[in-house]
């Protein structure tokens, strides 16, 4: 009985899987059944998730309660699936029966979100529709005139804005297809070649297993875009080689957790959430692409630089020559999976649409595993990864349903634009305050939630404001997508920290806050690429070109000053001095490029004399401490 139970999960994971691979061949249907059709395969596999892990059968009572749920929220949400055309004929307006339909979806949505994801997105959802009642009674300027249980309920349940929005659309389509292409490449051995390569590359300098941390996950970035997904698979290799060289258990846990973050936002896959930014700002997925390459750049850097700096101060050693893998055999013997990444890039580049580029992505990488022994897959073991795919696109389909009844709430009652006008009140008109408060608000929002969750809430209640002040719609939504993703190493809900934290046994509350320590320089990155759009890759190649060279030097800068170490100890107003240096490195122009030049090389130069005169001390005196 247990495994027939087993087979038939694997049979609707299969199924969900299949069906964003047929759809993508054949071509999508239309919005409402694509989507919907996604959804209730997603919730059939959400209440039944108990059937993998064997708790299922604790209790007779939760077998039946997740039956039942599991197959009224395949009904009730494939009930638009086999009614569409019904439903358009008649303007999508529900009939009173449906309207006990939609609140049965609803419900059943949120249930699979607290399953799923947990309390933080349930709350909100609750909140937001408890504000559609409300309304009447709150004071100005949050009030609104208030909707009848029929009108919300219509919304959500059939609107273009309810449940079945834009998110879902953007998880039913590329996302579901992204996911499987990165079970697949994972599944054949790439995110192991990564790792090889990336410790063989930075293992011989101090510090190199953090560093092998940092470089892997950046390239893992272009595999999964999941910084919990990261963090499992290149932590599971980078985090006993960290602890080896002296690392702390709760600091490897952070460090790995900080470099899994920026996964996210690395070209060319990134996470769900960009996607969902090319859907709601209306441009070409190969731009978001191209203006996230500059930021994770400086993202890269700078936690690449703090590390280094960290591990010289502490004296942490690197690996021995024995420990230190074959990158050239690595590549000889995996480096060919890599190709179905560049099938990706290439159909993006060339201009075909994302969900044709994933598809034959995951045809390549079927194909190129078969060349060789080391990589082949078995047929099972395809369907083992297919399996696993459906569970990271679980997660992101509901937490997509959930952030649709939040974005529906919004453009019923109007609240989106009521939050946007709120946020330029309380900056006063200013910038830099509503940078502040959009990035406070992105971390608060974002706790406990997938990225691209805490993106959508984020770029509908407060990526508008800044678009209002003058910022540019791509540096504002970029803005709100790079605080959405930090939220996943900030206390006290920091679900990669808490990830990495896992795997060490470590505190889960001490690694997020060391986590935060290792990434403050990603806390300020995003501000200078909202002042400066050549960041963006905005502007004249030259431009672009002086503006990231100078950038990366100031990204290195803020590592230098918040680490205290450059070429050796820093003083209090040497690290002054390089925050300085930072500022005006990031802020491009040739009159700051200089200054912020000169003090970089004050510093160094100053640093150089004092580090000859202790070697000369050392040299008379016997050794002196640096």
């Amino acid at each position: 009985m247990r495994l027939l139970a087993l087979r038939l999960w694997q049979g609707v994971a299969l199924a969900l899987v299949g069906f964003s691979l047929y759809t993508a061949a054949v071509g999508q249907f239309v919005d409402p059944v694509q989507r919907s059709t996604h959804l209730a395969l997603a919730l059939a596999l959400a209440f039944t998730l108990g059937i993998k892990s064997g708790s299922w059968y604790d209790s007779k009572r939760r077998v039946l309660t997740d039956v039942v749920l599991a197959v009224s929220g395949f009904a009730l949400v494939g009930y638009v699936t086999g009614n569409n055309a019904g439903l358009t004929e008649r303007m999508r307006e529900a009939l009173d029966f449906e309207i006990w339909l939609g609140i049965g979806a609803t419900l059943l949505a949120i249930e699979a979100t607290r399953r799923v994801i947990g309390w933080p997105m349930v709350i909100l959802a609750l909140a937001a529709i408890g504000y559609a009642f409300a309304g009447p009674y709150l004071p100005e300027p949050l009030d609104h005139r208030g909707y009848s249980l029929e009108r919300i309920v219509s919304h959500l349940y059939l609107g273009d804005d309810g449940i079945f929005g834009i998110p879902l659309g953007v998880s039913a389509t590329y996302v579901a297809l992204i996911v499987t292409f990165g079970a697949l490449l994972e599944s054949s051995g790439a995110g192991r070649v990564l790792m090889d390569v990336a410790t063989a590359m930075t293992g011989r300098s101090r510090g190199g297993p953090a560093k092998a941390a940092v470089v892997g996950s950046s390239l893992m970035g272009t595999i999964s875009g999941t910084a919990v997904a990261n963090v499992l698979t290149t932590g599971t290799v980078s985090i006993p080689l960290m602890r080896r060289t002296g690392y702390r258990p709760k600091v490897a846990a952070a460090i790995e957790a900080v470099a899994s973050t920026g996964g996210q936002i690395m070209p060319p896959i990134m996470g769900a959430a960009a996607f969902i930014m090319a859907e709601l700002i209306l441009r070409p997925y190969s731009e978001i692409v191209l203006a996230a390459t500059i930021p994770a750049v400086l993202f890269y850097v700078a936690v690449f630089a703090s590390v280094h700096f960290e591990a010289v101060r502490t004296g942490i050693r690197s690996l021995n020559p024995d420990e230190l893998p074959n990158a050239r055999k690595a590549l000889a013997q995996g480096g060919h999976l890599l190709l179905s990444v560049a099938v990706l890039v290439y159909g993006i580049a060339a201009g075909y649409s994302v969900t044709y580029a994933a598809f034959f992505a995951v045809l390549s990488i079927l194909v190129l595993a078969q060349l060789r022994a080391s990589t082949r897959m078995s047929p099972s073991r395809i369907l083992k990864s297919l399996v696993g795919a459906a569970d990271a696109i679980v997660m992101i389909a509901v937490a997509c349903a959930a952030a649709g009844i939040i974005i529906g709430v919004l453009t019923l009652t109007g609240l989106g634009l009521k939050f946007a006008s709120l946020v330029v009140t309380l900056s006063g008109g200013n910038t830099l305050v509503a940078l502040v408060l959009t990035l406070v608000a992105s971390l608060i929002l974002g706790m406990g939630l997938p990225t691209a969750a805490a993106y959508i809430i984020v770029a509908a209640l407060i990526a508008p404001a800044l678009v209002r002040m003058g910022v540019d719609v791509m540096a504002a939504h970029m803005f709100a997508f790079y605080g959405a993703m930090l939220s996943s190493i900030t206390p006290p809900v920091a679900m990669a920290a808490y990830a990495g934290a896992s795997l060490t046994g470590s505190n889960p509350m001490a690694t997020s806050m060391i986590a935060v320590k290792y990434g403050i320089p990603a806390f300020i990155v995003p501000f200078f690429f909202v002042y400066q759009p050549e960041l963006l890759m905005q502007g004249s190649w030259g431009a672009v070109a002086m503006a990231a060279a100078t950038a990366v030097l100031g990204a290195g800068c803020i590592a230098a000053a918040l680490q205290g170490w450059l070429l050796c100890r820093a003083a209090p107003p040497e690290r002054l001095l390089l925050l300085a240096a930072s500022l005006l490195l990031i802020f491009s122009g040739v009159a700051t490029d200089i200054a912020g030049l000169g003090l970089l090389a004050a510093v160094i130069a100053w640093q150089a004399l004092r580090r000859s005169r202790r070697g000369a001390a050392a040299g008379t005196t016997g050794p002196a401490r640096g």
